[in-house]
């Protein structure tokens, strides 16, 4: 321990901390821009910079390490004046159009600046914007680059794709697709979590709102929306809504507030999921294939596993994930009346996720029907849709979602945290081996968190021993993988999802700048699961009613035509 003195205040502090968490230590805050805890320290942006006593250059507080007996100011006129020139160069290279930025409310530059009272810009202009695939579900606007290199660190270290380099030093450095790629082909898996880590507005996902208005406004379209588990645990963050204002009833009412014709529940289909993947499970417990058999209902992790571990794609449970298995059941259960009104359908899914956005696409998820899921919202595009329909959220009295696609169970909704997927289908699959509902705490998977790369564990089924594992994060999932093929672990079932936390972290997800959510918005959903009166997949009685009147059973022909793919057939 070291004892340093912060604007007046004696601080004691390991000898390994920086200035910044000294300070923050104690209450004291010190503005950062490129700064990512752990991940990204690079002192880049100067935006942290203090005086220290007895140097002659200001320091920047995100990467000096304290020293006993240090000195340290943090808010003296000089140190201002630094920040604020600090500023103004990062503002000469970022294209400051913010009244049509789709991170206006939400970008990190555009607060410090008012923050510190940036009203002219003295250097030099702006660059143009680059070129872009604009079709691509991931854009980015190099014009609005800062270098803070937090999309670097994040896909490197994080995330394990590396999609993002950069070339060049000093004042022509910038940021670039590894190699100089095109996107599509540069291996990203589409988490969407340089996204979610970017201050500005330079990554952002594909806008697909002027879609979906389209199709509102058309009288001859019949507009479907699902939600996903997740969204329920963030989507009152974009509006201004407390968790426990924003109930799923009054998530179901907003979507009615837009004009939506029929509100269903994703959960739903979460149910179904767990029917249809549940069983493969049991199938696949009785047979010799490779172990283990991975969860498929993360198109993340599924993009993943094509570009970067192709020789695990083959274990991929074949089950559709829910959003796709929800477009499914719609086309096929709705179109004949569509039809005979002379209306077609429309669906959309609001998801957590930016790599749905790719997933509706593939036509090999695609039924006789035609494309199942019509366009895909983030969150983010959900919430700016209330802003722009004027929908006071908080007035709204609460409404169910419709039936019989709105019924769901606590199982369903806790898919949208890391372990949920897990835990959901062994309470139905040891149903499905013994006749009988387990005890919860014999397939609790909650010990599984962003900061473990893995979390294991053994269950004894009807005197089967079940192996399995949970990640989340595409690092995490990488070590799991490299571990498995290593012959380091033996298991039977994994769950991966793509980013960290799961759904509830998803790169679609509202953004905090330099908060991480996800693990405040698994315990809204856990707390949902233990509200229901439902909390057994093969006990929802409308995904009964659905085998009984379209698809016959699990695994039945029906069930294959309309819930499941050939994973590696998919196009990428």
């Amino acid at each position: 321990m070291v004892t340093l003195t912060i604007d007046g205040k004696t601080v004691e502090a390991r000898d390994d901390m920086t200035i910044l968490g000294a300070a923050r230590g104690v209450g004291i805050d010190i503005p950062t821009l490129c700064w990512m805890k752990k991940i990204n320290d690079i002192g880049a942006c100067r935006v942290c910079v203090v005086e220290v006593e007895g140097e002659e250059r200001m320091a920047a507080a995100c990467n000096t390490t304290v020293r006993e007996g240090m000195v340290v100011r943090t808010n003296t006129p000089a140190v201002v004046r630094a920040r604020q020139t600090n500023l103004q160069m990062i503002l000469s290279e970022h294209r400051s159009e913010c009244t049509s930025c789709a991170r206006s409310e939400t970008c990190a530059l555009r607060q410090l600046c008012a923050d510190f009272s940036i009203e002219s810009l003295p250097f030099a202009a702006i660059s143009p914007k680059g070129e872009w695939d604009e079709d691509f579900p991931l854009i980015r606007d190099s014009s609005k680059c800062i270098k803070c290199m937090r999309c670097v660190a994040e896909c490197e270290k994080v995330q394990h794709c590396a999609v993002w380099d950069f070339t060049g030093s000093g004042p022509h450095m910038k940021v670039t697709v590894k190699d100089g790629q095109n996107i599509d082909a540069a291996g990203c898996a589409l988490c969407g979590q340089c996204i979610t880590h970017c201050p500005t507005g330079a990554l952002t996902a594909r806008l697909d709102i002027p879609k979906v208005m389209n199709a509102l406004s058309d009288p001859d379209v019949i507009t479907v929306v699902q939600v996903a588990p997740a969204v329920r645990a963030a989507w009152g963050e974009g509006v201004g809504l407390a968790r426990e204002e924003a109930t799923p009833g009054r998530m179901a009412a907003a979507l009615r507030a837009l004009g939506f014709d029929k509100v269903f529940d994703t959960d739903f289909a979460a149910d179904l999921t767990i029917m249809e993947e549940g069983s493969e499970f049991v199938e696949f417990m009785g047979s010799d294939k490779p172990r283990p058999m991975f969860t498929s209902c993360c198109p993340g992790w599924v993009r993943f596993a094509k570009l970067h571990y192709p020789q695990f794609v083959g274990r991929l449970s074949s089950a559709k994930s829910p959003h796709q298995m929800m477009g499914a059941v719609v086309k096929n259960t709705m179109k004949a009346a569509a039809d005979e009104a002379g209306k077609s359908l429309f669906v959309v899914s609001i998801m957590p996720c930016v790599a749905k956005k790719y997933e509706c696409d593939v036509p090999q998820l695609a039924t006789e029907a035609g494309r199942d899921v019509d366009a895909v919202l983030t969150v983010r595009e959900f919430d700016r849709m209330l802003k722009m329909f004027r929908v006071d959220c908080g007035a709204l009295a609460e409404t169910p979602f419709d039936n019989p696609l709105g019924l769901s169970t606590g199982a369903g909704t806790i898919f949208g945290r890391t372990g949920g997927v897990m835990e959901a289908a062994l309470r139905s699959a040891v149903f499905l081996i013994t006749g009988e509902n387990p005890d919860f705490s014999t397939c609790d998977t909650t010990a599984a968190t962003p900061e473990t790369p893995w979390v294991t564990k053994e269950l004894d089924v009807a005197g089967t021993p079940v192996r399995i594992a949970v990640a989340s994060g595409l690092g995490n999932t990488a070590k799991l993988l490299d571990a498995i093929e290593a012959g380091e672990v033996d298991l039977d079932f994994v769950e991966i999802m793509a980013c960290p936390g799961g759904c509830v972290g998803g790169g679609g997800q509202p953004i905090s700048f330099n908060e991480e959510l996800a693990s405040v918005r698994a315990e809204n959903l856990n707390s949902l699961d233990e509200a229901d009166t439902l909390r057994y997949s093969h006990e929802n009685p409308d995904v009964q009613k659905l085998y009984a009147d379209w698809v016959d059973k699990p695994l039945s022909h029906t069930a294959h035509e309309w819930l499941h793919t050939d994973q590696e057939a998919w196009d990428i």
